[in-house]
């Protein structure tokens, strides 16, 4: 039995040291790994020109992001209404968000971003939006996307457990 045990927590112990070693490769990774947060930018051509038209993201479920203060990247859902676009970050309010979800408290600190699409690299600046008429159509488009169709009510952003960021040129 002790034998059993020893074997048992060896495998729990380099199942952990492994957690840990794909956690820290990643922040020198090219990016985000999936769901976990990578390092910064490297390869990608800047965009030159003048803002783009978006619409071609209406049906893309994910993108890039790096922040530039942390230099740290993420993939996340997108939204575009209007050729404008916006990342929204959820799940604020819980417990899980609030240790989870970091990034969201650094974009309103210093919002200065980059988004990888398609290896095409656009200069953003994340701006918070908490209210105006332009939610309802975000959201919408959100639910539609993201939530079988259903609409997200205005009440997920004015309880702030739903952030709203749109990417505007820096």
């Amino acid at each position: 039995m002790k034998l059993l045990l020893k074997i048992l927590g060896g495998l729990v112990g380099l199942v952990v040291l492994a957690v840990i070693g794909v956690l820290v490769a990643a922040r020198f990774h090219d990016g985000p790994l999936a769901l976990i947060s990578g390092g910064p930018f490297t390869s990608g051509e800047h965009y030159q020109g003048a803002e783009p038209d978006w619409s071609f993201l209406k049906d893309y479920v994910t993108v890039e992001f790096q922040l530039l203060d942390p230099v740290r990247s993420r993939t996340t859902w997108i939204v575009e209404h209007d050729n404008r676009i916006f990342i929204p970050s959820g799940y604020m309010n819980s417990t899980v968000g609030k240790i989870w979800k970091q990034w969201p408290k650094e974009a309103e600190r210093d919002g200065r971003a980059i988004l990888r699409v398609d290896g095409v690299l656009y200069d953003r600046q994340l701006v918070r939006i908490r209210s105006g008429e332009i939610l309802t159509p975000v959201l919408s488009e959100l639910g539609r996307k993201y939530v079988g169709g259903q609409p997200v009510p205005l009440t997920a952003v004015t309880s702030d457990d739903l952030w709203i960021f749109e990417l505007v040129p820096r």
